[in-house]
């Protein structure tokens, strides 16, 4: 197995870290490819690794004991999935899988924990990103119990935007998991958002085409967590 180079890896966290932490990493670092509904983190069960993504999109779900499921974080290039680990908890009801195929970096969960307790400026680093994603959580809750669908589709496809780009490989079932609807009202909504020429739709596919539109109609549901992600460090969540 071949060391990655600090400058080849997308993934932001892994490029912001100081060289000599990431020589470390780097003997310990596996690129794996990831497909479609790959799970990352299952639920309630110990992780044996964590991943650092270097392309496509991680969904974190909350389900109930009824069976009810909805989407409460996104990880891409600008994260790491299995974080709950460094909050010394081995497992976690939610589940975390990918709903756009892509890769990341793994690394023994054990290893990884023993780098982070011997690094203090990368446990900071660490600590910082688990902070930004609970503020991600915490708006998404403000999006589902103050903005209307349209809204919070918008926000959402802004945060798959921000991970993937202009092309979103994403379902209408993914976007229901995501909003909490039915898929006939997911349907509805983004016929309004290409009504006002912010996106087009296709069977199993979106292309954003005005990003300032669907930042206007998000209004004020997008852009905290975002903010503070920049602010904790110090490096923009998109390019």
């Amino acid at each position: 197995m071949v060391s990655p180079q600090q400058a080849d890896v997308r993934n932001r966290l892994l490029r912001i870290i100081a060289p000599s932490t990431f020589a470390v990493l780097a003997s310990r670092l596996e690129l794996i490819e990831l497909p479609l509904r790959h799970v990352l983190v299952e639920t309630d069960t110990a992780n044996p690794h964590v991943f650092f993504m270097e392309g496509g999109l991680a969904s974190v779900i909350a389900s109930s004991t009824d069976d009810e499921a909805v989407e409460v974080g996104h990880v891409g290039r600008e994260g790491m999935a299995g974080q709950h680990v460094l909050m010394m908890t081995e497992r976690t009801p939610t589940k975390t899988f990918m709903q756009v195929a892509g890769s990341a970096y793994q690394i023994p969960t054990l290893q990884f924990l023993e780098i982070v307790s011997a690094d203090p400026e990368f446990e900071r680093l660490m600590l910082r990103y688990v902070h930004s994603c609970t503020i991600q959580l915490a708006h998404s809750a403000l999006a589902n119990a103050r903005y209307n669908v349209y809204e919070r589709l918008a926000r959402w496809l802004l945060m798959c935007h921000d991970r993937l780009g202009d092309e979103l490989p994403l379902t209408h079932e993914f976007l229901s998991i995501m909003l909490g609807v039915r898929r006939s009202g997911v349907t509805d909504q983004l016929h309004l958002l290409e009504g006002a020429h912010a996106i087009r739709s296709r069977r199993g596919h979106i292309t954003v085409r005005d990003r300032s539109k669907l930042e206007e109609i998000a209004s004020g549901c997008y852009g905290v967590p975002e903010r503070e992600y920049e602010r904790l460090t110090g490096i923009a969540i998109r390019d």
